[in-house]
């Protein structure tokens, strides 16, 4: 088997579950799981909420894409990106172009239900979280579309049900290790 079908992106809005089905869709093939914003906070030294507050966005954006340039060059795994990787071109055709992604899609209030409590997240740190999340999702959906390979609903399944469904539609893509 190639290498690189091996490799799997998640993308998707901040909180709809990037990170938490990346690490059960590694483990089920048994390839590592690379989150980059672990891999960005290791870069900068601190958490993203402070470098956002002290250095802007833009320049967390610049950070940001080296870091996805260098992650899909790496070998077979699954990796969860940040919720606005999308945003720059050269990231949407660094994913697209190295392997295979998923666009976990949940909707602004799917996403807040899950999410609200957390302070973690600096996009979401404003008056009204669910209008920032709407329009987050207006400006990000079709990004998100143009990068995936395909578009899995994340709505209500469980963890192991959106496994199941990204491996179902890697085996029709023709795409998933032989068991």
């Amino acid at each position: 088997m190639q290498q690189s079908l091996l490799s799997i992106s998640l993308v998707g809005l901040p909180g709809s579950g990037k990170s938490t089905v990346g690490r059960q869709l590694a483990r089920r093939l048994q390839v590592p799981f690379i989150d980059s914003d672990h891999v960005i906070e290791q870069r900068i030294g601190c958490t993203i909420r402070e470098f956002f507050e002290r250095e802007g966005e833009p320049r967390f954006r610049d950070i940001e894409a080296e870091v996805i340039d260098a992650l899909t060059l790496n070998g077979p795994g699954v990796l969860a990106t940040g919720g606005g990787t999308v945003l720059r071109p050269v990231n949407r055709q660094a994913l697209h172009g190295r392997g295979q992604v998923v666009y976990l899609r949940s909707t602004p209030e799917e996403v807040f239900r899950r999410v609200r409590h957390d302070v973690n997240r600096p996009l979401l740190q404003v008056a009204d979280p669910l209008t920032r999340l709407r329009d987050l999702y207006a400006i990000r959906d079709p990004l998100y579309r143009e990068t995936s390979h395909f578009v899995i609903e994340t709505g209500r399944p469980s963890v192991s049900t959106l496994v199941n469904m990204i491996i179902m539609q890697l085996e029709l893509g023709g795409n998933a290790p032989q068991s």
